[in-house]
């Protein structure tokens, strides 16, 4: 077995550390998020708290792929978090990235960050349109959303529990996590608009979104409500017809 790695060098944590969180992954931390595809766990160090994202393995025609013809997940989700930090768009701190491979096949992988305490998430608006000063938050996160998009970032995981939210007064700051799937391209009108179609099924959030837009891009108001309601509800229709196939033919739901 041949193990492919790369550390931070601004994290203190040793190589024997982050083998040892490996080693020990199943049997000690705690559960953040385990919904079947990938785990992620909260692990003490010191006075720190790491997480750790364990990939699923991937299927035999992945295991080839990730093996001699893509990039893994867990490499794309440290490069990417890079990336972002050197555009100004916040993540939690990237740590390290470590891969295991056969002489023929991809096998585990696992990407490590510092822990982030947040406030909320983007979800917490689309399930409460009462939420404290929802109608800031909201312009707030279409600037971040936008200044992303001048950096020439597109977000392919733009979804409601993608990017955590930390209070700081009035002001809010925004972090994307789940980044595995990222392009850099200059967006044009439409790619920037139909980056916001996986976010809520609101139309009002999307009026209000739609509004703040079109300010910082200088276009009528119209012009993007009609658009981004339009992919809004093209996803929409997507995912729950998604939902209703699982359901019926896999007898699980799909998490929005």
């Amino acid at each position: 077995m041949k193990l492919t790695k790369k550390i931070n060098p601004n994290t203190s944590l040793s190589n024997s550390d982050f083998l040892n969180l490996i080693q020990n992954f199943e049997s000690t931390g705690k559960i953040i998020d385990d919904r079947g595809r990938n785990k992620i766990k909260a692990f003490h160090i010191d006075e720190n708290i790491i997480n750790v994202k364990s990939f699923k393995i991937p299927n035999i025609i992945n295991k080839f792929a990730y093996k001699f013809l893509r990039q893994s997940k867990a490499s794309r989700s440290f490069n990417f978090a890079n990336i972002l930090l050197s555009k100004g768009i916040k993540t939690p701190k990237p740590l390290a990235y470590y891969e295991y491979t056969s002489w023929f096949q991809y096998l585990n992988s696992y990407y490590f960050s510092e822990h982030l305490k947040y406030d909320l998430t983007y979800r917490e608006l689309v399930m409460n349109s009462n939420y404290p000063d929802y109608e800031n938050i909201l312009r707030q996160f279409t600037k971040f959303t936008w200044q992303m998009h001048e950096q020439g970032i597109y977000f392919k995981d733009h979804s409601p529990g993608n990017t955590l939210i930390v209070k700081n007064g009035t002001v809010y700051d925004f972090y994307l996590i789940d980044l595995n799937r990222m392009k850099f391209f200059n967006l044009d009108f439409d790619a920037r608009i139909t980056n916001f179609s996986r976010l809520t099924p609101k139309k009002e959030m999307v009026k209000i979104m739609s509004d703040e837009y079109a300010k910082l891009i200088n276009e009528p108001f119209e012009k993007v409500y009609q658009k981004m309601w339009f992919e809004t509800d093209k996803f929409q229709k997507k995912f729950f017809r998604k939902v209703r196939l699982k359901k019926k033919y896999l007898g699980r739901d799909t998490v929005y």
